[in-house]
C-alpha cells in the first residue's frame, strides 16, 4: 500500500487581480495545482530594504502536493513581478479525505487528461 502524496497549501501575494489570474491560470493549465483561491483587498505592511512599506495586494491560496512543489515555486518565481515573491508552503495535516484525494488526483503527473 502506497502512502498518499502530502498535500500542501502554498500562499503568495501578488500586486493585483490581473497578475493573480494570470499566475493562477498558468499553474492550473500546467496541472501543477488543483485549485487557487484569489483573495482580493489584502493590505500588507512590511519592511523592505530597511524601509517600512504598505501595499494593497491580492493573496493566493494554492493547493498542490509536495511532489509538485518545486515546479510550483519555479513557476511563481518566473511569472511573479516582485524581486522576492512571498512563497510559503504549509503541509495539510488534516482535511476531508475526498477533497485531499481530489488535490492529489488533479496534480498527479501520470493522470490522463
Amino acid at each position: 500500500m502506497s502512502i498518499p502524496a502530502q498535500v500542501l497549501l502554498v500562499c503568495s501575494n501578488v500586486p493585483d487581480l490581473e497578475c493573480a489570474k494570470k499566475l493562477s491560470r498558468h499553474l492550473l493549465e500546467q496541472q501543477l495545482v488543483a485549485c487557487v483561491n484569489i483573495l482580493p483587498a489584502v493590505h500588507s505592511m512590511y519592511r523592505w530594504q530597511g524601509v517600512l512599506e504598505e501595499a494593497s495586494e491580492v493573496m493566493l491560496q494554492i493547493k498542490t502536493t509536495q511532489a509538485r512543489y518545486a515546479e510550483v515555486e519555479a513557476a511563481i518565481k518566473a511569472l511573479h513581478p516582485y524581486e522576492v515573491p512571498e512563497i510559503i508552503a504549509f503541509p495539510v495535516t488534516e482535511g476531508a479525505s475526498a477533497y485531499l484525494d481530489w488535490v492529489r488526483q488533479e496534480t498527479n503527473k501520470d493522470r490522463n487528461v
